[in-house]
């Protein structure tokens, strides 16, 4: 194989993100060293100019209707268009023509709903930007619809959960295809984390929770993710409100879509998950000043909430932020 022939779709309203973070990563390999490269294309219908859903305009190297395969890879973006592309014939017969012709394929954000619209997700478990997933799994009941997770692959069809999960779902073909070590200096470069273990939610406790209109919930919650580690039976919180469990679980669940219960053992975890990167503590301390009783408890919780265990999440992650932060204090 003397190139990896890589398809970008695009349309009217696309996220440049989407696309950027695909092509931008791929270059980045090649000049790294991959091998064979990446022979990386942006495809529209008709060839046309792509007004991005930013007002910026790109031009593709290919009409999506003279492109044929066969293809290592076909990437769909997301963005504001999708309805529209998802609901064209045209874009949806051609992506499911390529995707025959394709080794693997692969959506990003809300590009799911054209893979979903060419049939290419039936029966697949798959995800999408989390404000979007609740539409895909109502419009195609025939695909389990994830919104946790920040990529999924089911098979040779790799879905990505919005805009920068681009990158991470990016850097994970580039580690597939030529190892860690490339993907590692891809994301040097790209000065991010190595990636993000597709399993990691894409949403955090600590900076997507929405607005809390009620003053008590708000303030027990804010207790919970800023005390991981004291008392945070459920018990406990109701006292210390001057509320019964039952109507604290009452406005949890009104309020946050969850438990106390819950919402402890998820703060708890994303607590564990910062100290496992921004510190060298062992996991027996890590599980201590976050609420476990012992390692082994966190590790459960931890594969349970981010797929892979704490052990491995460390070594990605806390890898690549001191392998960036070196190279940077090398420069300065």
């Amino acid at each position: 194989m003397k190139e990896r022939r890589v398809a970008v779709i695009g349309y009217f309203a696309a996220e440049l993100l989407d696309i950027a973070c695909v092509t931008s990563s791929l270059e980045s390999a090649n000049w790294l060293g991959a091998s064979p490269p990446y022979r990386v294309r942006l495809a529209a219908p008709g060839g046309h100019p792509i007004t991005c859903g930013s007002g910026l305009v790109l031009h593709p190297q290919e009409a999506l209707e003279r492109l044929t395969g066969p293809l290592d890879t076909l990437i769909v973006s997301g963005g504001i268009g999708y309805e529209e592309a998802a609901d064209n014939r045209l874009i949806v017969g051609h992506v499911r023509r390529l995707a025959r012709e394709s080794r693997r394929v692969a959506s990003v954000c809300t590009g799911s709903s054209i893979l979903a619209a060419a049939g290419l997700l039936d029966g697949r478990r798959a995800t999408t930007h989390w404000r979007w997933a609740g539409e895909l799994a109502a419009r195609h009941p025939a695909v389990t619809v994830d919104p946790g997770p920040i990529f999924i692959q089911d098979g040779n069809v790799f879905t990505a959960a919005g805009v920068t999960s681009a990158l991470d779902l990016t850097l994970a073909f580039i580690e597939d295809d030529n190892g860690a070590d490339l993907a590692r200096q891809v994301a040097r470069d790209l000065v991010t984390y190595l990636q993000r273990p597709g399993n990691q939610a894409q949403m955090s406790v600590f900076t997507a929770a929405p607005p809390i209109p009620d003053g008590l919930v708000k303030r027990v919650a804010d207790h919970i993710t800023g005390n991981p580690g004291a008392d945070l039976a459920t018990a406990t919180l109701a006292e210390a409100a001057g509320v019964s469990e039952r109507h604290l679980t009452r406005l949890f669940l009104k309020h946050l879509g969850c438990t106390p219960g819950r919402f402890v053992r998820r703060a708890r975890v994303e607590a564990a998950a910062h100290l496992l990167t921004s510190t060298s503590l062992p996991l027996a301390a890590v599980a201590a000043r976050c609420g476990f009783g012992t390692a082994e408890t966190l590790r459960q919780a931890f594969v349970d909430r981010y797929g892979v265990p704490p052990s491995r999440y460390r070594s990605t992650q806390a890898s690549a932020f001191s392998a960036a932060g070196a190279a940077a204090a090398a420069r300065g």
